[in-house]
């Protein structure tokens, strides 16, 4: 921001008292109708996530154009490519190529365009030092528009803010004489975590691929950046390993309550993982074990101690089974599982799940852990494993995983990875189980852990939630969602956003710059734009979704 500037700052503490002048307007899903021209202040006053700066430039903006030229700078960084023709898709109406340049070094940027750069140095841009990472500026005014990161991801980041300062007709790519006015802004932005994450689990109900291909393109409009998938429960095993074709066979064979299951190939998961990295978004694969292992235990008798196979099952009920933790054929087994995946998943972590076994004792489930962690290492890949993990002695790299609800935290011993220099991943069930109920009059969802509605999910700080577990111990935070009690993508959806839109915020944007009245309001602004691009998120009533 220069200094000195009379420009009107908005700053994400002070958004709610300006949205309560200056809110943008949210309808009811309908065709779109053209809303009349809003502010500069108020189009930034309503973007989520809060940025950690943001400066609006009065009576100032941008048209963009189908001739609207799009350059890349030569200092961008790698992967600047990928983002421009991200942006040229957003922005280009179906029948529209948007022609990309490169310019050379030392060469001057043309009047009114769109610019992808590198990160600026000097009294003018200020940039270079402070951004890094996923940070970025935008600039915009009467003479262009300007994105500027240091990294793909950050410039990526800038495009989202950018498309929810356009207005929600930039979402309806056919509509006719569409008129994309950027208003004049200047935002400097920079994540509080590094990890803003969901979980799907698609184990107990399958979720097709365009499901989860839905679910990611909303992610990404939020800047969350990875997703968890739980690959593997008691009711289904969902990805093809080809050392051991019953697992889907046999496992992906069924779900929850009975029916097809269902289970991806490795061509399938491997295009999803592509699909998620054009929108920055990391997939991380999880496979249950030692417990929640029955579908495996089904498919292949000799991970059973007494080489018979259970039955498939079909209910919600936990802590009834185990791998046979003292056979040296289990940890093949699990060693043919890690290299199949890791081979096809390139985002460093690979999740082993650890959560609530009951038929190993203590001490073998202490061993267990320790051999299928450094099975994990072996692998080239960074563990990671749900709260009770934290009691074996883990490598310092792995991530321990903290999901117990407020009343049973006194259990948890996520403190204990801290104090050994390991880093933790927040989503408290009583916050971020996103497959509780936003009420109980919801006919979906759980009540266990506790009702969650948006603002329980926004208005908590991840560095006071556990004692010895804050500042570079906390990685990040995610929202898992879990499908006992829903099978179609739509209720995936539901269950979901707009909660994890409000995690989005609590990732992202710095504990003093975030209040609940401010996200309601700006929340509100975002109706429209969720029904733009096909979400069924959940209309609760906390949001006046009239404004």
């Amino acid at each position: 921001m220069l200094h000195g500037s009379t420009r009107p700052v908005v700053r994400p503490t002070t958004v709610a008292l300006l949205l309560l002048a200056t809110a943008a307007c949210a309808g009811t899903p309908r065709p779109p109708a053209r809303p009349a021209p809003q502010p500069a202040v108020a189009r930034i006053a309503t973007l989520i996530p809060a940025p950690v700066r943001g400066e609006a430039i009065a009576a100032d903006s941008f048209i963009v154009t189908d001739s609207t030229p799009l350059v890349i700078t030569a200092d961008a960084p790698e992967g600047a490519d990928q983002v421009a023709r991200s942006l040229a898709a957003l922005l280009a109406p179906p029948q529209v190529v948007r022609r990309i340049s490169r310019l050379p070094a030392g060469a001057n940027v043309p009047a009114g365009a769109l610019v992808v750069r590198g990160v600026r140095g000097g009294a003018q841009g200020g940039a270079q030092g402070a951004v890094s990472g996923e940070g970025y500026v935008l600039r915009a005014d009467r003479a262009g528009v300007s994105l500027e990161a240091a990294s793909a991801a950050g410039l990526f980041n800038a495009v989202q803010t950018l498309r929810q300062l356009l207005p929600v007709d930039v979402e309806h790519r056919g509509a006719v004489k569409r008129i994309l006015v950027v208003p004049g802004v200047e935002v400097h932005d920079q994540p509080r975590y590094a990890w803003r994450g969901a979980m799907l689990d698609v184990a107990r109900h399958f979720l097709p691929i365009d499901g989860v291909k839905r679910y990611l393109d909303a992610m990404a409009l939020y800047k969350l950046n990875v997703l968890h998938l739980h690959l593997s429960d008691d009711q289904g095993w969902r990805l093809e390993i080809s050392a051991w074709p019953a697992l889907t066979r046999v496992g992906g064979s069924t779900q929850v309550g009975g029916g097809g299951g269902g289970y991806y190939t490795q061509a399938q998961y491997a295009d999803l993982v592509a699909y998620a990295a054009e929108r920055f978004i990391t997939i991380v694969p999880e496979f249950d074990m030692p417990g929640h292992t029955n579908a495996a235990l089904a498919s292949i008798p000799e991970l059973n101690c007494n080489d018979t196979a259970p039955p498939l099952y079909t209910g919600t009920k936990v802590g009834f089974s185990a791998l046979c933790a003292s056979r040296e054929g289990v940890y093949r087994f699990i060693d043919d599982v890690v290299r199949e995946v890791s081979a096809i998943t390139p985002g460093p972590y690979f999740h082993l799940g650890g959560d609530e076994v009951e038929k190993l004792t203590h001490d073998e489930y202490l061993r267990f852990v320790e051999r299928v962690e450094g099975i994990v290492r072996a692998h080239g890949k960074r563990a990671m494993g749900w709260g009770e993990i934290a009691a074996a002695k883990l490598d310092a790299s792995t991530i321990v995983h903290h999901w117990r609800p407020a009343r049973t935290r006194a259990s948890d011993s996520s403190h204990v990875h801290a104090a050994r220099g390991g880093q933790v991943v927040l989503s408290p069930a009583h916050r971020t189980y996103f497959d509780m109920k936003y009420d109980s009059s919801n006919v979906l969802g759980y009540t266990w852990a506790a009702v969650i509605p948006l603002r329980a999910a926004y208005d908590w700080n991840p560095e006071t939630l556990l004692a010895g577990v804050s500042g570079r111990a906390i990685l990040g935070v995610e929202g898992p969602l879990w499908s006992e009690t829903i099978e179609r993508p739509s209720e995936f959806e539901w269950l979901g956003f707009p909660r994890l839109v409000a995690l989005a915020e609590v990732g992202w944007t710095p504990q003093e710059g975030r209040a609940w009245e401010s996200f309601r309001v700006r929340l509100a602004a975002h109706g429209r734009r969720l029904s733009a691009v096909g979400v069924n998120f959940h209309r609760t009533p906390e949001v006046d979704w009239r404004n």
